[in-house]
């Protein structure tokens, strides 16, 4: 029996679904530890990671209540993945900058539209959402990989659940556990 065949049941379903988010939301208590306990100064992206981590959350959380046979897993997954890949953009534009970093970054001094929303967060709750790094560090090295370089490995991951999700859903998984 394959994969997708198997997450049409509803209650594995909904395990897996709430499983990946309780992931979204130990990677931001992780990221929020990590800051605090190593004193790192996160940059735009970081926190940006975190919001979407939080999107995931959300999104994840509502297929898993609303399990396989509904319309609203059949929104919310899309939905997910669209916030999954967009961390995907995110990490792979800050791995860039941390290993060919051009004249411009992105930091407390710059102003697009990520830098915009991560101010605005972090004037709101500082503690969880204050940027004040550059996206070029690499202040923690772990194997090898940067933080940003171990994000996009869990975005992909998330991408690939969040597929087989998808595809069991728009399946019409309606089978009930025996």
């Amino acid at each position: 029996m394959s994969l997708i065949n198997r997450l049409r049941n509803d209650r594995l379903f909904r395990a897996v679904a709430a499983a990946a988010v309780v992931v979204s939301l130990l990677l931001v208590v992780s990221a929020v530890a990590l800051t605090h306990l190593l004193q790192l100064d996160p940059c735009s992206l970081c926190i940006f990671q975190r919001v979407l981590d939080l999107g995931l959350a959300v999104t994840l959380a509502a297929a898993a209540v609303a399990g396989v046979a509904s319309l609203v897993s059949r929104i919310a997954l899309p939905v997910a993945l669209a916030i999954a890949l967009g961390g995907v953009a995110v990490t792979v534009h800050q791995s860039w900058l941390q290993y060919s970093p051009p004249a411009m970054s992105c930091g407390p001094t710059t102003h697009g539209p990520i830098d915009t929303v991560v101010a605005w967060l972090g004037e709101l709750w500082p503690s969880v959402f204050l940027a004040t790094g550059v996206c070029e560090s690499k202040e923690l090295v772990i194997f090898g990989l940067s933080l940003a370089n171990w994000s996009l490995l869990g975005y992909l991951g998330f991408s690939v659940v969040i597929v087989a999700l998808a595809m069991a859903a728009f399946r019409g998984g309606a089978r009930r556990p025996a």
